[in-house]
């Protein structure tokens, strides 16, 4: 019975994970359409697969197919790793499953909860701050109200008001009423999409980022020599959108022309590269070797990678995600992150294992490089840019010093940083 049930367990722990099956299905090297069968039980499953599979969503194999139990236990340590001022048993984490099955899932559910919460707080906060659409948005309704207070209060203190000017006021109010009414319905509507939206992105560099990921990271025209102007990029709205989208395929297919597949292949056969040693051996830049890494196509590397790009102001260029860590798109994220350290510290290799507060205790290893992108002329500064790429350790070494970063100061629950440029508004962390 409980072989049976792997595939429920799949798509429940998917679900956790907020992946879509697509992007599941990528992971694990299968069509989307087998893994629904799987997910519904109608395909066994085992071996590498499974193996895949429970890597992708960050489980042991055995939460899959040992039944409820596991599930829950495995659930009950997560939550106690993500305590904060906590410390629980976990050494009985199995009694109490066993013993208390009802409130292990209690405390599972819960869990499952505050992650979900803590995920959307981050997101909500991100916009708020930096998101251009929503400060428009704000700025129409909060304008609209004033003009509303405005010929309110001239209305309510005038007296002696001619029949023909108030009757403009009237009108002015019906107006900035039914003004003020729109733009909150679209403010509503914008803070309300979700992922069925035919087209929720308003951002040139979102649409750009969406294009990437509807491909796979991976642009087969380019990889084999073609020329950027071949790209199809009919399904970007804005011009502005596919004139972003033409820098980052240029940068694709420069890179790709450095680093082909197959050299990269080479080097992967005998052990998981290291950037700097991938650098030395195949005679290219260490900024190439990084976004190259991001942009390798399905298969080439052992386990995903993600990736950031910024220039010298902070601001994101480019952002792939990787499940579990956090990457903010707009400005204003932690300082802490090895992207910035290297902006000041350029041209040499920055890494650090990190850990993202507020989350689980995945160990993240990211490593960083800062170059001069431009430099217009003799004694004139040259134009830096950043990329970094974040993969996640597998095995942690003790002996490894381990930084925590968080993904911006407003929902980082840890008070003692150093870096820290305002208080968060998580009073008692996650």
């Amino acid at each position: 019975m409980r072989d049976t049930l792997t595939g429920s367990r799949i798509r429940e722990r998917r679900q956790i994970a907020g992946l879509r099956q697509a992007e599941l299905a990528r992971q694990a090297g299968v069509s989307a359409s087998y893994l629904n069968l799987i997910e519904h039980n109608r395909r066994r499953i085992g071996g590498k697969l499974l193996v895949d599979i429970a890597a992708a969503l960050g489980v042991e194999p055995s939460v899959l197919t040992q039944g409820i139990e596991a599930t829950l236990v495995s659930a009950l340590r997560e939550a106690a790793e993500d305590a904060v001022g906590q410390k629980a048993e976990v050494d009985g984490l199995e009694e109490f499953a066993g013993r208390f099955p009802g409130w292990a899932g209690v405390l599972a559910q819960m869990h499952r909860r505050v992650v979900s919460l803590e995920r959307n707080v981050e997101t909500l906060s991100d916009r708020l701050t930096h998101d251009p659409q929503l400060a428009a948005s704000m700025h129409e309704v909060l304008s609209t109200a004033a003009a509303i207070r405005s010929t309110a209060a001239i209305l309510a203190d005038t007296q002696d008001i001619e029949a023909e000017w108030r009757e403009r006021f009237h009108k002015n109010l019906h107006q900035d009423a039914e003004r003020l009414a729109g733009s909150s319905k679209a403010l509503v509507t914008f803070l309300d999409e979700s992922d069925s939206a035919v087209d929720p992105r308003a951002v040139p560099l979102e649409e750009v980022e969406a294009f990437f990921e509807a491909r796979a990271y991976t642009i087969s025209e380019l990889e084999d020599g073609g020329d950027v102007d071949a790209v199809d990029l009919s399904g970007l709205n804005t011009s502005a959108a596919r004139t972003v989208a033409r820098e980052v395929l240029r940068i694709y297919r420069a890179d790709a022309q450095a680093l082909p597949p197959d050299a990269v292949k080479a080097v992967v056969q005998q052990g998981e590269p290291d950037p700097i040693e991938l650098a030395q051996r195949l005679s290219v830049d260490i900024a190439t070797v990084l976004r190259r890494l991001a942009f390798l196509p399905d298969g080439t590397l052992s386990q995903s990678v993600g990736m950031v790009l910024c220039d010298a102001s902070g601001s994101i260029l480019f952002l792939k995600p990787i499940q579990g860590f956090t990457l903010p798109r707009h400005g204003d994220v932690c300082p802490l992150w090895p992207l910035f350290t290297a902006l000041s510290r350029p041209l040499v290799p920055v890494r650090k294992q990190v850990v993202l507060t507020g989350r689980s205790s995945a160990v993240f290893d990211c490593v960083a490089y800062a170059w001069p992108h431009a430099v217009s002329g003799y004694d004139q500064d040259p134009a830096y840019r950043s990329v970094m790429v974040v993969r996640p350790v597998r095995d942690p070494s003790d002996g490894v010093p381990v930084t925590q970063v968080g993904p911006n100061c407003r929902v980082c629950p840890n008070r003692d940083c150093k870096a820290r440029r305002e208080p968060s508004i998580l009073s008692e962390g996650f």
